[in-house]
């Protein structure tokens, strides 16, 4: 077997192809569009590569055929967050032979650690938290947008090779027309009668305005975990830009304090049940006419829930309920199209966020794993610290 680096077009195409052979008889499999995958490893689109570096090679047998492929990279966040400096590896294919797993994994942890870093996260994205992370173990049905989803027999390479359970991230899942649980709904009724809250969904014409208000409840929510940087403006500005073409200003609610923003619920229709899944990994001019067909006849039946956070100061009153029980007002109108919701990435290292969407009726729908090896085997292994 023989490792190549992907440093041309003809590899770079080589890289997303040489996954398709797994998932030719899966049925619930939906091929990720090209450019979202190419979109990681271009420094001119990822903001990621202005503190970090990333590397993909392909895996090919005796006879020429590639077998499989890998990542790595790291990002001066994660380094410097980290009580170990640590790095990542991830979009990893492989047939199920352990040699050709292992030999990959190998390559990745070689370049990592010639860039001085201690341990490796997998499988993990080089970028936004919310895309392509953890390896899917339980849960086998079709992946929302850009959400890992691969062969179980990958759970035994990654463990065999001796990668450790950091963290579980939990999917859940609850039908939206079912009404809350009336312990809860009158909790946020509380909340609600509180004259400093208000509650507003974004104006899609002022999406600057959305970015500022996420980006200052994220900065306190989130970027006090460990391994989570600080969100600059420019990354702000770039999520909210880039979720555009699919977003419904009813799916996407801040809460408000005395005027300040203190908390978000950020939800979209899944794009792989809009239009991902009847296209062949291009959007091409018939996809483009059929994306805009699909949704302004509303045939998006799932919302995709991609980040929920409420600032520290404001935990524990209730707010999160409240929150979903404004956005619902408009959700479970008979003219929304919305059948399901998948609340995605809920570690299992915050039991506050897991109470939430089991107090509002929803049950764990998947379970992806965050695995992470220690380069030094003698090290002491810790999971992620619970919040």
């Amino acid at each position: 077997m023989k490792v190549i680096e992907v440093n041309n077009h003809d590899l770079a195409k080589s890289f997303i192809d040489v996954a398709l052979q797994f998932y030719k008889d899966d049925a619930n499999y939906i091929r990720p569009l090209d450019a979202d995958i190419d979109e990681v490893f271009d420094p001119k689109k990822n903001i990621s590569f202005k503190q970090g570096e990333c590397i993909r090679w392909l895996l090919q047998d005796s006879s020429g055929k590639y077998i499989g492929r890998i990542a790595a990279f790291y990002k001066q966040e994660t380094v410097d967050n980290y009580e170990l400096p640590t790095g990542g590896c991830g979009f990893f294919e492989c047939i199920d032979d352990q040699k050709a797993a292992f030999l990959l994994f190998d390559t990745a942890k070689a370049w990592l650690s010639s860039k001085g870093l201690e341990a490796m996260d997998g499988p993990i994205n080089f970028g936004e938290r919310h895309k392509w992370w953890g390896l899917l173990i339980d849960g086998f049905y079709e992946p929302c947008y850009t959400c890992n989803y691969n062969p179980a027999y990958y759970q035994a390479l990654f463990e065999a090779y001796g990668f450790q359970l950091y963290y579980k991230q939990y999917t859940y899942w609850r039908d939206v027309r079912m009404k809350l649980d009336t312990r809860y709904a009158d909790r946020a009724t509380n909340i609600l009668s509180n004259r400093g809250y208000t509650f507003e969904h974004v104006d899609k014409s002022d999406l600057e305005a959305a970015a500022r208000n996420f980006r200052s409840v994220y900065n306190k929510a989130w970027a006090r975990h460990a391994g989570i940087g600080e969100m600059s403006e420019i990354q702000a500005q770039e999520l909210l830009r880039n979720m555009r073409p699919i977003i419904d200003p009813k799916l996407i609610w801040f809460a408000f304090y005395n005027n300040e923003p203190v908390g978000f619920w950020i939800s979209i229709p899944d794009l792989n049940q809009l239009i991902v899944k009847y296209l062949p990994g291009k959007l091409t001019w018939w996809g483009k006419l059929l994306f805009v067909w699909r949704k302004v006849t509303k045939q998006s039946k799932t919302m995709f829930g991609v980040i929920f956070g409420v600032i520290p100061d404001h935990q524990k009153r209730g707010l999160e309920i409240a929150l979903i029980v404004e956005s619902a007002k408009l959700v479970q109108d008979k003219n929304m199209p919305y059948e399901e919701l998948q609340m995605n990435w809920i570690g299992d290292f915050n039991p506050k966020m897991m109470r939430v969407a089991e107090q509002i009726g929803a049950k764990i729908y998947k379970t992806h794993y965050t695995y992470r090896y220690l380069f030094d085997r003698s090290k002491e292994f810790e999971r992620y610290p619970i919040l």
